[in-house]
C-alpha cells in the first residue's frame, strides 16, 4: 500500500471549479484498478492551496493510472484552466510497510 500526495495551488477564484472537478475525478478514480481511496484536504491559512491523498494497492498501479488518458485529460484541463502553477507529488510509505 502507498499513499500519494499531490500538492496544488489553484488560481484564486477558481477552487470551486477544482473541488467540482475533484469529485468527478474520484469518481472515476472509484473504477481504477489498484486505487483504494482518494481525499480532498483544503489549507486553513491558504484558501487556494489544496492536498489530495491518494491510496494506492501498489505503486504499480498508481503509475499505471497516471499514464492514462484519463489522468492526462485532467492534468492538461488543470495546467491550462485552474493551477497557479506546476503541481507537486510525493510517494509516501512503501509497498509491505507496517502501519
Amino acid at each position: 500500500m502507498i499513499t500519494v500526495g499531490m500538492y496544488y495551488d489553484v488560481i484564486k477564484g477558481k477552487e470551486e471549479e477544482f473541488e467540482e472537478k475533484f469529485e468527478a475525478v474520484t469518481t472515476a478514480l472509484d473504477g481504477s484498478p489498484g486505487h483504494v481511496q482518494s481525499l480532498l484536504y483544503h489549507q486553513v491559512k491558504k484558501p487556494n492551496s489544496y492536498t489530495i491523498l491518494s491510496e494506492w494497492d501498489s505503486q504499480d498501479a498508481f503509475k499505471e493510472f497516471i499514464q492514462s488518458d484519463a489522468f492526462k485529460g485532467v492534468t492538461d484541463w488543470g495546467k491550462a484552466e485552474i493551477l497557479e502553477g506546476r503541481p507537486r507529488h510525493k510517494i509516501y510509505g512503501k509497498e509491505g510497510d507496517v502501519h
